[in-house]
């Protein structure tokens, strides 16, 4: 039995220099290995600390790659520091065969990078082909992550929307967007962003007696949002504007939620991504779609395997005894 690990701290991780290509790539690649019944990956498991910290994990094993993996991720609010991650992780990984543990991974940058390659993924499906526009609802570190995938998925981009709680948070999300020449326009008015966008992507963190405030009746007739918050900055009576709700898994995800984290009784998940990995390689638009998930474990799986590839290839990270 091996008696080293590999560290990956989040340094380490961030020095593997992933693209948003190659997460993207990823994450479409493992969802066409489940719909093939390559691997499995297990619902989320959370335990609520309050309306607004968690703990949860997130299993997932591959016979194509030969890895399982376990994410133990923790979501805690911070208000006091911009370069604090509010979420934190740490993912293990085991030999799909042996069951050996092999490496242990910093999270943080995984899950930066996962959420926002799943966006993709499923924009890659769903969005308008040659969008111009898109409007961040929320401008915390997922936005940095977001702005590099759809930059990279959207040459087209032209503009960004930027609406936040902290004028900070969106002037550092519009120095991000400067570098991928984007033109940044910095918003208090959120129906004026959804008006102008033609990708959305709402990233609002639980907290106590948040309320819904976004109207999908003003969205363009061909549009894309990620809802990384699962919904519940939408108000609900307006989801018939969408005309298809997809999630990534749906035996992990009924529907979107609400400003509580509850499922919205009248709207469901039709579709996920294990849908379209076997019958829609192609976009559907022009139409309004819905994208709202959690996180789903096999894309943690995807890049971890990933990290890990890259990783030996270059000779990076910590051997550590177990």
């Amino acid at each position: 039995m091996s008696s080293e690990l590999l560290y990956l701290s989040n340094a380490d991780v961030q020095a593997l220099q992933i693209s948003p290509r190659e997460a993207r790539e990823a994450i479409l690649a493992v969802f066409r290995d489940n719909a093939a019944g390559g691997n499995v990956g297990l619902p989320k498991s959370t335990i609520a600390i309050d309306s607004s910290s968690s703990f949860s994990s997130m299993s997932a094993a591959s016979r194509t790659s030969g890895l399982a993996t376990m994410k133990w991720v923790a979501a805690i609010p911070n208000e006091r520091s911009l370069e604090r991650s509010t979420v934190n992780a740490v993912i293990c990984v085991s030999d799909y065969k042996t069951g050996v543990p092999i490496a242990v991974l910093d999270g943080n940058s995984v899950t930066l990078m996962r959420t926002a390659a799943v966006s993709a993924a499923a924009a890659h499906h769903l969005a308008p082909e040659t969008p111009t526009s898109i409007g961040l609802v929320g401008c915390g570190l997922q936005a940095l992550s977001h702005i590099e995938a759809f930059a990279d998925l959207f040459p087209s981009l032209r503009t960004i929307h930027l609406l936040s709680r902290t004028l900070r948070s969106a002037e550092r999300a519009a120095a991000a967007a400067c570098e991928r020449q984007l033109v940044p326009i910095i918003t208090s008015d959120p129906d004026a962003l959804l008006r102008k966008s033609e990708i959305v992507v709402s990233m609002v963190p639980s907290s106590s007696g948040l309320k819904s405030f976004l109207d999908a009746r003003l969205l363009p007739m061909s549009c894309f949002v990620s809802a990384v918050d699962g919904g519940r900055s939408w108000h609900a009576e307006t989801f018939t504007a969408f005309d298809i709700l997809v999630t990534d898994a749906l035996e992990q995800s009924p529907g979107p939620v609400d400003a509580s984290d509850r499922y919205i009784k009248c709207a469901t998940f039709r579709h996920d991504l294990v849908h379209f990995a076997l019958n829609s390689p192609q976009r559907v638009a022009p139409t309004r779609a819905f994208f709202g998930f959690r996180g789903f474990a096999i894309a943690d799986l995807a890049l971890a395997e990933l990290a890990l590839r890259k990783a030996r290839d270059r000779g990076i990270g910590k051997i550590v005894p177990r």
